[in-house]
């Protein structure tokens, strides 16, 4: 107790007060109260001021104070300001001081303690420094399930065989030694009170000392945190299932990844079943599964903790049929998941009609099972089986939710799987109905060809390349690049393919073919179903002809061609660039070149020069070094050039086309110059009738006749300028008549009543193809027979006889 003035000065000084704060009686009386009760936070509100204010305080003042003694230790202190209200001063004042130790504080201290150690859920428990059990607390000994009794005096692994001991012993010793505490150290295990479930426990360990140091031991708080771990487990799985599941365009494999992602964290052995319709790309029906859909189901994927999945009754890929009380059935019809947490096999209906998986089953000690069915966009694409044999405890509806969440992530990914499967189906379709399988047979050049897309998946891009015979033995080779990739730059593709082959077959020049083609893509470009993409497009366009053994040439914004000499000289060709196609307004140019025989001719997309550097100097030194052996054969020489792309993937579409040309033998060549007199018709045809058979075509002579005949005829009447009869023998007999007019005759109907004008009919009757080509000198009517015509009837020889007779003058 002491004795102060309203001013704060010490009056009285008791021993008491001497013990407390250590400051004698002699040196006490007389000084500030705010020097005796030094505040023990430099902080503080400054300490004479501070004891002003409760000293002044009306009705006294109470609280608690922390000060340092004499010595400089900290106290603290429970103080009580009393007004003294008899003696000789009114306003003194008392005041009493005690540690809060030894004040009421000191009892709630002790209320909280015992709330901790006795009434709060957190485990607690002290350890000798040998790990020996000293004292725990009642929430301690309901979380283990062991008597306190049975732990006092023993060590954890005496006592927790349930524990991963040696982690958790080395953890107390690390604290025990360095003094650092540990706080939230997790470990999982199965208490005495729960051993069917394995539970998750949160321990913070600090080490006890006494007031000089000494280490007394160690005490750890312990929470039993399963919930919040499962939660975490659930969401961590969650989250694997989502950057595991779906990374292909796979039905296969996605349904395997189900499997794999659900294995072991969520159940010991996964099976996926899917419908005919998921493999196959079909629509499946939407809805819950009709039972008759259920007669056959296909694995697609399972899993399981033992190596090999010796669970498994069938393999991956096989069909298997389950009973109509199986709980896959169940779940297909039903449209819901099934949750059999205790699986009693001896009492399953479905069990009794599928003995053979109900044996395996129980003989491996499956206790339950959940089937989950998947499901996307309002459709049944199979089911997933969950099951466990492990002493893991039974599934729960907590795990039936996250089976059914990432089952559900799984469904969309197969759903996608299975449409990019149809739609992927539908691009290759379309890929090869727009590309040629196979080289027409011709006889002027020898090619092969490769065609890379750049977009592997979907196999389809926009680059063409073309071998298209024409009249005379002639062939038009052509090479075409399409702006764009995919479906919509290979349909551009598709159109414009057909518009050159419509447009060679009308023997145009190359440059008229390339003119036409781009008022085409002008017209495609205004199209309103052209509002999806850029319509734009290369090409080069070459007319090789074995008999003069030259090639016409022009381009559209393409690539020149490499020129690969017989002896082994490589040059790339100078062509006027023309533009683009698509681009209007410009006129083009063609060009044409001498190739001797055993020429190579290199066409191909810019795709084939642009490496990831973008290249193209590089691209054309690879191209020239593929090509050196130029007389190699021209499958290796595509696989040469093909291999020395850089990277696994070109960077854009690529097409190669490789001709290596042929001439037409003298010995297969016979041309005759006819003078403008109908009486040259006769030995125009007994020309071409004796050159048959010096071929060894007699079998064609009347055909062949009748063509010569009635072409020669046509040219006599009706057009000018020099007369020349040709014929070649290639894949088939081609006759080909020039003369020096531009006009062309037309197929026309006679009347039964004209005696002429069925001369065409004639030709379209035994000729396989015929038509006019027309060149700076004239033009060519020209047709086809095929080699394999057999002898027309003895009726044909006396109409053979009877047009000798009207074309000789001198005849009846």
């Amino acid at each position: 107790m002491v004795l102060a003035d309203r001013a704060g000065v010490v009056r009285g000084w008791t021993g008491g007060a001497e013990r407390l704060l250590g400051h004698v009686s002699a040196r006490a009386l007389g000084r500030p109260l705010a020097e005796l009760f030094a505040a023990a936070d430099a902080r503080a509100v400054p300490g004479e001021r501070a004891w002003r204010h409760r000293l002044a305080a009306e009705g006294g003042w109470s609280g608690l104070v922390a000060v340092r003694d004499r010595a400089g230790h900290r106290l603290d202190l429970d103080v009580r300001v009393l007004p003294v209200l008899a003696g000789p001063d009114p306003a003194a004042r008392l005041v009493l001081a005690a540690e809060v130790a030894w004040t009421p504080w000191s009892g709630a201290s002790r209320s909280l303690l015992n709330g901790i150690l006795r009434l709060s859920p957190i485990g607690v428990a002290m350890l000798d420094p040998e790990l020996r059990y000293v004292w725990l607390n009642d929430a301690l000994e309901r979380m283990g399930g062991t008597p306190r009794a049975e732990r006092l005096g023993k060590r954890l692994s005496d006592v927790l065989p349930y524990l991963a001991v040696e982690s958790v012993e080395a953890e107390m010793r690390r604290v025990l030694r360095t003094g650092v505490p540990s706080m939230g150290y997790e470990y999982l295990g199965r208490p005495e009170s729960d051993p069917q479930h394995e539970h998750a426990y949160s321990t913070s360990f600090f080490r006890l000392e006494d007031e000089s140091g000494q280490v007394l031991g160690i005490c750890y708080m312990v929470l039993d945190v399963t919930e919040s771990y499962r939660a975490r487990q659930r969401m961590a799985l969650l989250n694997r299932a989502g950057e595991r599941i779906g990374g292909s365009l796979d039905v296969w494999q996605t349904a395997q990844e189900l499997a794999d992602v659900a294995v072991p964290d969520l159940a010991d052995f996964v099976t996926v079943d899917l419908l005919d319709a998921m493999l196959t790309g079909e629509e499946p029906a939407a809805g819950p599964v009709e039972p008759a859909a259920l007669l056959s189901v296909r694995r697609a994927g399972q899993q399981s903790v033992r190596a090999g999945c010796p669970e498994a009754v069938i393999a991956v890929g096989a069909r298997t049929a389950y009973p109509p009380s199986a709980p896959v059935v169940l779940s297909l019809t039903g449209g819901e998941s099934v949750l059999l947490p205790e699986l009693d096999l001896d009492r399953a209906d479905w069990a009794a009609d599928d003995p053979v998986r109900a044996g395996r089953l129980r003989a491996l000690g499956f206790h339950s099972l959940m089937v989950v069915p998947l499901r996307a966009r309002g459709s049944f694409l199979g089911a997933a089986t969950f099951a466990r044999w492990r002493p893991t405890g039974p599934f729960q509806p907590d795990d039936l939710v996250l089976a059914e969440e990432f089952v559900t992530r799984a469904a969309i990914s197969i759903d996608n799987a299975r449409r990019y499967t149809r739609e992927h189906s539908a691009a290759l379709t379309l890929q090869r109905s727009l590309l040629p399988r196979d080289l027409p047979e011709q006889s002027a050049v020898d090619a092969a060809y490769r065609y890379l897309p750049a977009d592997s998946q979907s196999g389809v891009g926009g680059d063409w390349f073309d071998v298209i015979p024409l009249s005379g033995a002639r062939v038009a080779l052509v090479v075409g690049d399409v702006v764009g990739h995919g479906v919509h730059a290979a349909a551009t593709m598709g159109r414009l393919r057909a518009a050159v082959q419509a447009l060679a077959g009308l023997d145009l020049a190359p440059e008229e073919v390339l003119a036409h083609l781009d008022d085409m893509v002008n017209r495609v470009a205004h199209d309103a179903h052209s509002d999806d993409g850029v319509i734009g497009a290369t090409c080069l366009y070459a007319v090789y002809d074995p008999v003069a053994c030259s090639c016409t040439l022009a381009r559209a914004g393409h690539p020149t061609p490499l020129l690969v000499s017989p002896a082994g000289g490589c040059q790339l060709l100078e062509l006027p660039t023309g533009p683009p196609l698509g681009l209007g307004g410009m006129p083009f140019e063609s060009v044409e070149l001498p190739l001797p025989e055993g020429s190579l001719l290199a066409l191909y997309t810019n795709g084939l020069l642009l490496g990831k550097a973008l290249d193209l100097d590089g691209g054309i030194t690879r191209l020239r070094t593929a090509l050196a052996e130029p007389q190699a054969p021209l499958e290796e020489l595509c696989e040469r050039v093909v291999s020395s792309l850089p990277g696994t993937r070109p960077v854009d579409d690529v097409a190669l086309l490789l001709a290596r040309t042929r001439a037409v033998p003298q010995e297969q060549l016979a041309a005759w110059d006819v003078a403008a007199d109908p009486s040259a018709v006769g030995a125009a045809r007994r020309s071409a009738a004796d050159q048959l058979a010096r071929w060894g075509l007699a079998e064609l002579e009347f055909s062949a006749e009748l063509i010569v005949s009635e072409l020669v005829t046509n040219a006599i009447r009706h057009a000018s300028g020099p007369i020349g009869l040709r014929m070649i023998r290639a894949e088939a007999l081609i006759c080909e008549v020039s003369d020096g007019s531009s006009t062309a005759p037309h197929l026309r109907h006679a009347r039964t009543t004209d005696e002429g004008g069925r001369g065409l009919f004639l030709i379209a009757r035994y000729a396989r193809r015929w038509g006019t080509r027309y060149t700076p000198q004239g033009k060519f009517i020209w047709a086809e027979l095929p080699l394999d015509a057999v002898t027309e009837s003895p009726a044909a020889k006396t109409l053979d006889a009877l047009v000798d007779a009207f074309d000789d003058p001198a005849g009846p």
